[in-house]
């Protein structure tokens, strides 16, 4: 078994909270268009449309504009709103990065890795706006290399996303591990390239039948001893 020399992370709902941050930006837009309340209820309904339309995305079945403007044109048509979809969306793209929240134990982990691993971001997403995040977090100082899919032109779980990573880290992938929240970006993506996985389960949800997953952890400091043991 090799020694894992560089670490994948991803950022949205890994080492940020994406649902944090998502809501705040999401009511904030709704202030601006002056839309009114923006309740729980319709930021849950909001949160699985998102992931519908990502999930297309990650699939190929749509383009990153279509993705971004569609969550948004269908959330305001199942409400009878008549909205902007393409404003709305272009707004909460400055909104969204505004809100910065770290995961548990997230700046302590990676800063305590940086000593002994290369790290590298790998997140799919607006480039202005993860920028924005990574700067405004500091992790741009903490990461020795940074992989943003509009960057790159490919999503993840995409084979061209991971092997221009891993090109660019000159490491083989079984010398690398992908950290992350997203089964159907992040694993599967490791998964179809070979790359030793830990998936980021804080809701401790049971591993779905097909994913051959290495490790699995609820808190991010979990992973110090997997790979000090691996190592």
């Amino acid at each position: 078994m090799a020694a894992i020399q560089v670490l994948l992370w991803d950022i949205d709902g890994t080492l940020l909270d994406f649902v944090a941050a998502e809501g705040v930006g999401i009511r904030k837009t709704f202030a601006k268009f002056h839309l009114g309340e923006c309740t729980d209820e319709m930021l849950s309904v909001y949160d699985e449309i998102n992931n519908k339309y990502w999930q297309m995305l990650e699939r190929k079945e749509c383009t990153k504009r279509e993705t971004m403007v569609g969550r948004f044109r269908e959330f305001f048509s199942l409400y009878g709103m008549d909205v902007d979809a393409e404003a709305f969306n272009d707004e909460y793209q400055l909104r969204l990065p505004e809100t910065i929240v770290f995961r548990p134990h997230a700046w302590e982990t990676v800063n305590t890795l940086s000593q002994f691993y290369r790290q590298i971001c790998v997140t799919n997403g607006n480039l202005p706006v993860q920028q924005k995040k990574l700067r405004d977090s500091g992790l741009d100082l903490v990461f020795d290399q940074i992989y943003i899919s509009d960057e790159v032109g490919h999503e993840k779980p995409s084979p061209e996303f991971f092997t221009a990573v891993l090109d660019g880290a000159a490491c083989k992938p079984e010398e690398a591990m992908m950290i992350g929240d997203s089964l159907s970006s992040d694993m599967c993506g490791a998964l179809r390239m070979g790359i030793p996985s830990c998936w980021y389960n804080p809701e401790g949800k049971p591993v779905p039948n097909g994913y051959a997953i290495d490790y699995v952890i609820h808190d991010l400091t979990e992973l110090i001893p997997i790979l000090t043991e691996r190592n």
